[in-house]
Formats: C-alpha cells, structure tokens, sequence
C-alpha cells in the first residue's frame, strides 16, 4: 500500500518521464525529418551532378595511387531515359601506348606540384575497343599520413569532334600560310586579324607589325581617299566583292593588286570578318599594256604602227563626213634607206630610223598623227585641212626639214631625203584602205621621178602601178627566157687614138613589152634583190665575150668596165663571182674593171674601201661612175682604193670650146684634181667634136659617147675594134644616162 507522500512522486515521475518520451520522439521526428532531407538534397545533388555529367558528355575518373586502379563513372540513359550511373573499375588503364608515356609525363610533374593541375590529352580505349580522343583534367584529392598522394580524380570528355575541327582548322591554317595568294583577314573595323607569309612576301610587312593595325596602313598613293572609303563601303554591303586596288609597300612602293573580298561570320564571337585574298598584277598589267602597246605602235620609234593608223585614219573619216572636211594622208619613203642597213648594219639604221620620226614629229607637230608602218616607210595623217595646198605645203616642209643631216649619235650624220606621195579624202578615196593605197602610190611616182619630192595621187599612177608590178614579174623570169643583152660601147684614149676599154651595158628585149631600158627596169630589180643574179650574169657574159675577142686577135690589154650596183658589192659574193668568171674564161684580172656609182661608195665608205681593197688586191681596176652627181669630198675620195673617175655626162653637156660656163670649171676641176690624184679620168656622153676637142685640150684620158660609137652588139663592137667597117646600128636603145650596174 502506498504511502500517501509517494502519490505524488510517483506522479511526477511519470509526467517527466512521458515529457522525456515525447521529447524524445520529437528529437527523433525531427532527426528523422533532417536525415531525409538531407538524403532528399543529397539525392538532388546526385541527379544535379548526374545531369551535369551527362548533358556535358564528360565522366568522372579516379586514379588510385595504390592499388593501381581507375575507376570511371559515366551517366548513361537508358530505355526510358533515365539517367543511369555506369561505374567500371580496371587495372588496365586502356590508354593507347602511343600517348601513355605523356600521360605519366603529366602525372609525374602534377605529384611534384609542378603543376597546379594535371590536364592532357591521349586516346582512350572505348566501346567496341575503338580508340577515342580525351581531354582529362584533374588534381590530387587525397593523401596518406606522408603527404604523399594516394587518389587522383578528375572528369574528362570526348574530344574526336573537337580535334576533327581542329585538324581542319590546322589544315585550312597551313593552307592559308602556304597559298601563293596574299590572304589577310580583317575585322568589322578593318583591323587585321591574321595574314600569310605571301602577305608577307607581297607587302613587306610581317605578321607582327600589321595584326592589330588598320588596313589602310597599305593605301596605295594612286588612289584619292574617296576611293577607298568607296572600296570599304562596297566591302561593308557585299557578301562578295572583287576589284582592283593600288597598294603601298612597306618600302613605300607602290603595287597594284586584284582583291577578292568575302565576309564570315566568326563562329566563336560571331562577329563579322573580312577575307581578303591579293595578288599583285602589277607585272601583268605592265605586259598587257605592252602587248596593247606593241599591238598599236612601233616599239623602234613610239609611233603609232600601221593598226592604230587604220583606226585613227577610220576615225578621222567618219569625222570629216559628218564636218564635211578634208583629211590628207602623206606616205613617206626615206631615198636610199636600205643602203645605211646594208652597209653600217641594222643598229645604226634604227637609230636613223628613231632620228626620222624625231624629224617629222617636230615638222608636222603634235596635232597630227605620224605613223611607222614598216620599214622606212611613214605616214602623216593631216585632219581638218582646208585645201589640197595645204597638204602640199606640208609635204614640202617634211622634205625641207630632211635637208639638215640626221644625227643619230656622236659618231654619224645622215642626209637622208624623202620621197612623199599625197592622198586626199574625199578628193582620191572614201575608204581608209584606198586613201594609203593611193598615198603608197604617189610615193612611188615621186621616186620615179627623181626622189626627194612629193607628189599628187592621181588615177594614171595606177596603170603605172599595174606596169610596175608586171615588169617585176617579168624580170624574175628573164634570166631563163634569155631575154637579157649586153651592148658594147668603146672608150678611146685621148693621147693615142687607141680603143683602151669598152663598158658592157645592160638591155632587155620583153616578148612582151619590147625593149625596156635600163632606167626602167634596173631599179626594179635592186628593189626586188633580182639584180644579185642578173650582175652574175651579166659578170659571166662579160668575160665570156672578152675572151672570145682575144681570141678572136684584138688588142689582149682592152680593158672591159662593168657597172656593179651596191646589193652586190654590201650583200653578196662579188669576190668570189668575179674569181670564177676570170677563172672561167681563162683572163687576168688587169682586164677587168669594175664601175660602182659615186652614192654607193660613200653610203658606207669604210665598209666599201675594205670590200674595194679585195678587188685590188686581186689586181681588179675600180672607178667610180658618174662622178661629180653624189656628195663625197675629195679629201675622202683619196683614201678609197680608186683607179678611175668617170665624169658624169650631165657635165659634158655643158661643154662649149669658146666659152666659160659652171660645167667647164667643174669638168677641169675633176680633170686637174684626177691628175693630183693620180686618178685616170673618163669623160661619158661625148657627143659633138667640140666636146671631144675640150677634153683633149684639158688632157682627159678617155671618152665615151656617141662620136665615138654608139653601143654595139657584140659581134658589131669586135668588127669596130678591129677597125672593120660597122653595118648601120641596130636599134638597141640609146645610151642609159642612169648608172647601169650589173
């Protein structure tokens, strides 16, 4: 039975031991109320690094230190794609043995804290044991009582499309640095960003010393700053844009360059970029506009060449129709060019050439075109003259300004006349092609009647054109057709009355243009370069025809003169041509004397006196023909290896026994200038008694001539020497007042 003093106690005891209990139970509750939310957090924290691992592609890696273990932790989803924890622990690393002696470099300067972080990349053994590139970070995370390291961790990810990307990215790098093309790349603001070594080559700049700095750095000076704010804007709205664009070098140079512009978008900023790819053209402009150049002008002289005379003369024409003008084209050949080529060679002739086109640029002026069309030949193209005198007028300057010599160079003068032939439009022709058809024409008339002239197309030069060219035709056939003959015409010696030499002279009897005479035909064959193998026969026939006389009994010292013309003694074997005709017919060279005229030997007289010293050599006589018609000087005369002086018959004419006259003076002063020379002198075209009596009276060797005897065929000419009486001439041609070479 209780005391009623432990009621009470006992009482009270209960209430705290109930107050205990539930203390308890709330303590527990509560506990058991953070517990789960600490697993709930814990759990959240779980799928949180779950779905970090496994949106980030990476997975978790531990490394023990000790047992040599790696333990790899991986979010997979499954079927339902739920996130699922996929754990492998091996021994076996899986790294590739390629990449594992870097891997244990790495681990190795990471334990020494060399570095705050171990960070690699190798190739790692995946599913289905294909080899997967991996990026792994990673850091010590615990250690044993020593402090050394006994578990490493970190995450690592697959990286195969990263280095797929970084491979193209090295590829399309080492091909942007090795493109022969300059490529530089430049940001919204024009900056450069990245160029190639060929940037580099182009503009001498290197890389460091433009990255960073505005591209107007390599703004040419050719260019106004308008132009190229302009190129900036087109490049700022154009997805594309090509152009061309003169640079500066860092010498300061200027370069142009054809620009290929294209706008990217940088994938990592987005912003814009400019990929511009140069080259420099600057030689291949400078070809194509010599090419133009060479399409259009002369290169020898800068004239404008036969092209650019046809559109400028098409142009001109179709101007004057609609002013109704009048244009002039004047066609010019330089008189006795070809000899300055064949003679001093082609070097000097162009540099005549070029002194040519500096004479007729400053006689016509600027106002009017003058054109090379080949050759010697010019042409001036006169627009907007009023009158056909007005196209006179400046064909007489051109001739005028020929008159002072052409100097070349320090060493040379040339007196070089022209000889112009005059087209008009509308007057000769409507088209350009009739205008320098009809000019070329008049040219030639205008050396047909004496050079340094000009003269006037009209409709009869055609047909002498057409009679030109078929002569020319003709004569390259007539050695086959036999058509040629040599006449005979004797030279008396003044002092004994006897025949001394005979001169061989050329004719042409056509089939069908009967007999021609030299002045006609021997131009013809110079042009034509005929005349090379009409002098070698004429040189066989010659010889051939002097042998037969002595043979036939005359006088063995008769000397036989043929004329020789400058083609064969500058441009062919006449040394050579002249031993096999003596050969041949069995004679001394003292029987034979060669005839050049006075021009010939003076066009090149250094190159004449050495080719003339051959001949004398070989015991040949030379004389010079028609002397006292060129422009040599006596004081220059003497050193040529000379025989003879033959004085011109335009002299002779003149003679008058009872009277002082221009060619008195000039015949005796030839004469008595011979004799102090030590010269013998021929007097050509004697023609009256009074003549041959002044030439006796002055002691002139020989004389040639009509009173003397006409040519003779060579049968008439033997009976003439013989002192036989001749049968009346035959009518082959008169005396050729014009040199005759052959």
């Amino acid at each position: 039975m209780n005391t009623p003093i432990d009621s009470p106690l006992i009482l009270l005891l209960s209430v705290l031991v109930l107050a205990l209990a539930g203390l308890a139970l709330v303590s527990y509750r509560r506990r058991e109320r953070d517990h789960r939310s600490f697993r709930q957090e814990l759990e959240a924290r779980e799928q949180q690094l779950r779905l970090a691992l496994w949106a980030s592609g990476e997975l978790y890696w531990q490394y023990d230190m000790r047992t040599q273990h790696l333990e790899r932790i991986r979010i997979v989803a499954d079927a339902d794609n739920d996130l699922a924890v996929r754990l492998d622990q091996d021994r076996d690393t899986q790294i590739h043995p390629d990449d594992l002696p870097r891997v244990l470099d790495a681990l190795r300067a990471h334990l020494r804290d060399d570095t705050a972080m171990l960070q690699t990349e190798l190739r790692f053994r995946g599913e289905g044991d294909d080899w997967a590139w991996m990026r792994a970070h990673g850091r010590t995370i615990q250690r044993d009582a020593d402090g050394r390291a006994t578990l490493v961790a970190g995450t690592a990810r697959n990286i195969d499309a990263l280095r797929e990307l970084e491979g193209q990215n090295e590829i399309a790098i080492e091909v942007m640095r090795n493109m022969a093309e300059s490529v530089c790349v430049l940001d919204s603001d024009f900056m450069f960003v990245a160029v190639n070594l060929a940037f580099s080559r182009m503009s001498g700049y290197e890389e460091q010393e433009v990255i960073g700095k505005d591209a107007s750095l390599l703004n040419g000076r050719q260019h106004e700053p308008e132009f190229h704010a302009a190129a900036r804007e087109a490049m700022r709205s154009q997805d594309h844009w090509t152009g061309e664009m003169w640079q500066r070098r860092k010498d300061g140079v200027d370069f142009l360059c054809a620009m290929q512009c294209t706008t990217i978008e940088d994938p990592q900023t987005h912003q814009r970029r400019y990929v511009i790819v140069a080259s420099d053209i600057t030689e291949r402009r400078r070809l194509e506009h010599e090419l133009r150049f060479l399409a259009n002008f002369d290169p020898l002289t800068n004239l404008p060449n036969r092209a650019q005379l046809s559109d400028r003369l098409e142009r001109a024409i179709t101007q004057a129709r609609q002013c109704d003008a009048r244009i002039g084209l004047l066609f010019l050949d330089l008189d006795n060019f070809k000899d300055v080529n064949d003679t001093l060679g082609h070097a000097i002739g162009d540099r005549v050439l070029r002194a040519a086109a500096r004479r007729l640029l400053e006689a016509v002026g600027p106002e009017h075109t003058v054109a090379r069309i080949g050759g010697d030949e010019f042409t001036i193209l006169l627009e907007n003259i009023n009158t056909v005198e007005d196209a006179d007028r400046y064909a007489q300057r051109i001739i005028e300004a020929f008159e002072t010599p052409l100097l070349p160079d320090e060493r040379y003068e040339f007196t070089i006349s022209p000889s112009v032939g005059i087209s008009l439009f509308p007057d000769h022709a409507q088209t350009a092609s009739d205008l320098l058809k009809h000019a070329d024409t008049a040219m030639y008339q205008a050396k047909a009647t004496g050079k340094r002239t000009f003269v006037r197309y009209a409709e009869a030069m055609d047909n002498d054109i057409r009679q030109r060219a078929n002569l020319i035709t003709a004569l390259r056939r007539v050695l086959e057709r036999d058509e040629l003959q040599l006449v005979y015409q004797p030279q008396v010696n003044l002092r004994n009355g006897r025949i001394g030499s005979v001169e061989a002279l050329l004719r042409w009897n056509s089939p069908e243009f009967g007999l021609i005479l030299p002045g006609q035909f021997i131009p013809l064959a110079e042009e034509s370069g005929l005349i090379v193998p009409i002098g070698e026969w004429v040189l066989a026939e010659a010889c051939r025809t002097l042998a037969a006389w002595r043979r036939a009994g005359i006088d063995p010292r008769l000397v036989m003169a043929i004329n020789v013309s400058a083609l064969q003694l500058l441009r062919s074997d006449l040394a050579g041509s002249v031993q096999r005709a003596l050969v041949g017919n069995d004679l001394p060279a003292s029987v034979l004397e060669l005839e050049l005229t006075e021009s010939v030997l003076m066009s090149n007289a250094e190159l004449a006196r050495e080719r003339l010293r051959a001949f004398r050599r070989m015991g040949i006589s030379i004389a010079v023909d028609d002397f006292g018609t060129g422009y040599s000087s006596l004081a220059y005369l003497h050193r040529l290896p000379i025989n003879t002086l033959k004085i011109d018959k335009a002299f002779i004419d003149g003679l008058a026994s009872n009277e002082d006259s221009e060619d008195t003076t000039i015949t005796t002063t030839i004469i008595a200038m011979a004799r102090t020379l030590g010269l013998q002198v021929v007097a050509e075209g004697v023609e009256t008694p009074e003549q041959l009596a002044f030439l006796e009276q002055h002691a002139c060797d020989l004389a040639q001539g009509f009173w003397i005897s006409r040519p003779l065929p060579a049968e008439a000419c033997l009976r003439f020497l013989r002192g036989d009486p001749v049968p009346a001439p035959v009518d082959i041609g008169p005396l050729d007042p014009d040199p005759t070479p052959a």
